[in-house]
């Protein structure tokens, strides 16, 4: 992420600065474990708990601790290939070393920034909804598009990214997962809550599909990991620190939404879950002791706020970096003369938003973020198997080769139609189809495009 200075300084062809000036490796492993555990937690957990309900009965806890699984097999290719090339940049970069093909990279990148995109329209949608509701009654559609025009607010006024808000806001929303979780040990104590429930498996359609379709919208609750491939040039020593980092905000994390998916189930009856926007504030609400319920849900507001705001600076910056390497028009990198951001980026990324939260509800558009993702996933830990005759002078982490290889066979799978609406493939569809209509466009109107640079896709911070 950038702020305007940053932005107006590269808007005015400081191209070449970007290589000389490295970033400085600053962050410890404490921190970037932090960052991890920061970047999982957020809209998913407090928006679906209910939503994944719906697919398996009162087993909620099965699909996350199966998500989680399978998480952890791409990040090994994650965690590999961050060692190997400690760079910003990410999927692109990864896809770009080892298959060498430009049209091929945009569609990585694009497929991420429309994930973004997306992801930040479910939590919009998760705004909007119950945990609003709590603070002032407004149709969820108004609420969810009020929330996107005040983060494209702060958007476009320019944002500085630190590590310490990042820190503070993983703390608030950490705070209210372990409310949740002090909920359910208070009520296993005094024998609150059904606790059998949370062993019932009731799939709404057949135990497979059932299955399937629980533990992809479960994906979406812990995709954030691999943003953090993002701080690899600023890790004091990311061939070392990084694969800890992950793994250990992967178990962190893991431990925490198993013990939540736990208690709202123990809590609340699933029908409840399913039809509620805001699943934890009914746990709070049956929890029997005196937390205010409009406290939870300001946390749970900073929670959902947090993830769109990223999603959408991510996404803006994505397209301009894009723009400015003319691989799309170049319009879409035109910088405001007084706040230095990319408006024309912005105004393009919450347009799509706006369509997507007016058309989609929440879990189909969390399903649309994993549906992309996963192809994305699949390309990683391919190219982490091709890129092994690519040998590097350091040390570092290396995935066992049956990781990356079931990984790619997981991916294949999550993406396979299988408790899965057929609306979801249709909006990814769609959505890819703009980034390629904005390739072919951009090439009759600017020319071929040589060669893409995946660490020019997002200004350094």
């Amino acid at each position: 992420m950038t702020d305007g200075a940053t932005e107006a300084e590269s808007a005015g062809g400081a191209a070449r600065g970007h290589e000389e000036r490295p970033l400085k490796r600053v962050i410890g492993r404490k921190v970037l474990l932090l960052f991890v555990v920061g970047d999982i937690l957020g809209a998913g957990i407090y928006a679906l708990v209910g939503k994944v309900a719906g697919h398996v009965g009162g087993m909620i806890w099965l699909p996350f601790l199966i998500a989680f699984a399978l998480a952890t097999l791409t990040a090994t290719s994650y965690a590999e290939l961050v060692g190997k090339y400690p760079q910003a940049a990410g999927a692109a970069l990864y896809t770009h070393k080892a298959f060498a093909t430009p049209f091929f990279t945009f569609l990585v990148a694009f497929a991420v920034l429309m994930s973004g995109i997306t992801s930040a329209s479910a939590a919009a949608r998760a705004f909007g909804g119950d945990y609003l509701a709590e603070w002032i009654t407004l149709p969820a559609l108004v609420g969810a598009l009020a929330f996107l025009g005040l983060i494209t607010l702060v958007n476009f006024a320019g944002i500085s990214e630190s590590i310490k808000v990042n820190v503070t806001l993983t703390i608030i929303e950490a705070l209210g997962l372990l409310l949740i979780v002090a909920i359910g040990v208070y009520a296993l104590f005094t024998g609150g809550g059904e606790p059998g429930r949370a062993l019932e498996f009731h799939p709404s359609t057949g135990v497979l599909t059932g299955a399937v379709g629980g533990t992809a919208l479960a994906f979406y609750a812990l995709l954030g990991f691999e943003d953090s491939v993002n701080l690899a040039e600023e890790a004091k020593d990311p061939q070392r620190d990084y694969p800890r980092a992950l793994f250990g905000g992967l178990a962190v994390t893991a431990v925490i939404y198993l013990l939540v998916a736990f208690t709202a189930t123990m809590m609340v009856d699933t029908a409840t879950l399913e039809r509620s926007t805001g699943p934890l504030l009914e746990v709070v609400r049956a929890a029997g002791f005196t937390f205010p319920p409009k406290l939870f849900a300001l946390i749970a507001l900073l929670a959902v706020g947090n993830t769109a705001l990223i999603n959408m600076i991510m996404a803006s910056r994505l397209v301009y970096g894009m723009a400015r390497q003319r691989i799309v028009p170049p319009v879409l990198a035109v910088v405001h003369p007084t706040r230095a951001t990319p408006w024309v980026a912005i105004l393009f990324t919450l347009a799509i938003a706006v369509a997507l939260v007016a058309t989609g509800d929440i879990g189909g558009l969390a399903d649309t973020t994993v549906l992309l993702l996963v192809c994305v996933f699949a390309v990683v830990n391919v190219a982490v198997l091709v890129l092994r005759k690519d040998v590097v002078a350091h040390h570092h982490y290396r995935a066992p080769t049956w990781a990356p290889v079931l990984g790619a066979v997981v991916c294949v799978v999550l993406v396979l139609p299988i408790g899965r609406d057929a609306g979801v493939y249709l909006r990814a569809v769609i959505l890819v189809a703009i980034g390629v209509v904005l390739w072919f466009v951009n090439r009759l109107v600017v020319g071929k495009v040589a060669d893409v640079d995946p660490a020019r896709l997002t200004p350094d911070d």
